[in-house]
C-alpha cells in the first residue's frame, strides 16, 4: 500500500486511474476544482473513503495545503486545460493551468517531501513528426499551444528532478478514449462520434479526414499510470497502441456519414506512437484493441 494523490482525479482519465489504485488497496486523495460537475465519477470511489479536496490546481497554497493534509508518497498530475481549439484562441490560459498547474504541483511535492510525480503528457509535443511510429528520442515540436504548454511541463518535471531530486516521469498519451469521456467539445474523437452514432445525428470531419490518431483505451492508459507509479523510471515515456486509425475510418467503425468541414489550426495530420520502450521499462503494453471497444462506447 502507498498514499497516493492525483490531481485532476474527478475526470474521465483520473476517476479511473482513482478507482484502479483503490482497488490495489492504496490510499488515495484526490485534487479537482469540480468546476465541470464530474463528481458522479468518483462516487463510488467517495464511498470507500477516498479524499477529495476541491482546489485550482494553479493556486500554490491550495496545494500545499491538500499536500500537507494528505502527505502522499506518490502523486499523479492529470488536472489540465485539454482543449487544442481552446489552446489555439487563448493561449494564455492554456499555459497558465498546464505549465503554472504544474509548477505548483511539483513545488507542493518538494513542500511535503513527495518523493514521486507522474505526469499526464501528450502525444501532441511531437506535432507533425517524420517518423511514425514515433519513438521518445523524435524531435519535441509542436504544432498547437496545447503541445507547447505540455512540452514545458516536461521541462519543469526534469528541473525539479535536477534541482530537488524528486523522481519525475511523463507519461505522453496517444488519444485516449473510453468510459465516462464526455462527448462535448473539448472531448476526443472517439467520444464525440460515439456520442453521434447514439444518438443518430451526423458527425463532423475538419478536413479531408485521412488524418491519423493511435486510439488507446482508458483502461490501457490507467494500467499505465499504475505501473508507473510502482517504478523508479524516469524521463519520458510513450502511452500507446502503436497503430493508426484515421478519422474517416473511425466514423466507417462506428457505422457515420460524417459533415466535411474545412481543416482548423493546430491540427496534426498524423500521430501514432512507438511504445515499445514502456514495455521494456515498465512491462506494459496495450491490450484493448480499438474495434472490440468501439461497441462498448457506442452502446
Amino acid at each position: 500500500m502507498t498514499r497516493a494523490l492525483v490531481t485532476g482525479g474527478a475526470g474521465f482519465i483520473g476517476s479511473h486511474l482513482v478507482d484502479a489504485l483503490v482497488a490495489r488497496g492504496h490510499d488515495v486523495a484526490v485534487i479537482d476544482h469540480l468546476s465541470r460537475g464530474h463528481t458522479d465519477n468518483l462516487a463510488g470511489a467517495l464511498e470507500t473513503g477516498v479524499e477529495l479536496h476541491k482546489a485550482d490546481v494553479t493556486d500554490v497554497n491550495s496545494m500545499v495545503a491538500a499536500f500537507q493534509a494528505f502527505r502522499p508518497a506518490v502523486v499523479y498530475h492529470l488536472a489540465a486545460q485539454i482543449d487544442v481549439r481552446r489552446s489555439v484562441q487563448d493561449p494564455s490560459t492554456d499555459a497558465h493551468v498546464n505549465v503554472g498547474g504544474t509548477a505548483a504541483v511539483l513545488e507542493a511535492a518538494r513542500e511535503v517531501g513527495a518523493p514521486r510525480v507522474i505526469l499526464a503528457s501528450t502525444a501532441g509535443v511531437y506535432g507533425d513528426p517524420e517518423v511514425l511510429p514515433t519513438p521518445e528520442h523524435a524531435p519535441v515540436a509542436p504544432l498547437s499551444p496545447y503541445g507547447a504548454s505540455k512540452a514545458a511541463a516536461e521541462t519543469y518535471m526534469q528541473l525539479f528532478e535536477r534541482l530537488h531530486g524528486l523522481s519525475t516521469l511523463s507519461l505522453r498519451m496517444a488519444n485516449v478514449y473510453g468510459p465516462r469521456q464526455d462527448p462535448g467539445g473539448e472531448s476526443g474523437v472517439v467520444a464525440i462520434f460515439a456520442g453521434a452514432a447514439r444518438e443518430g445525428r451526423q458527425a463532423v470531419i475538419y478536413g479531408d479526414g485521412t488524418q491519423t490518431r493511435d486510439y488507446v483505451h482508458v483502461s490501457d492508459v490507467v494500467a499505465a499510470f499504475v505501473a508507473a507509479g510502482e517504478s523508479a523510471v524516469t524521463g519520458a515515456l510513450n502511452v500507446s497502441t502503436g497503430s493508426e486509425t484515421s478519422v474517416m475510418e473511425l466514423a466507417r467503425l462506428l457505422g457515420l456519414e460524417p459533415e466535411q468541414r474545412p481543416g482548423r489550426a493546430g491540427e496534426i495530420s498524423r500521430s501514432c506512437l512507438d511504445p515499445s520502450r514502456a514495455e521494456q521499462a515498465l512491462g506494459w503494453r496495450a491490450q484493448v484493441p480499438l474495434a472490440d471497444a468501439l461497441a462498448d462506447v457506442a452502446g
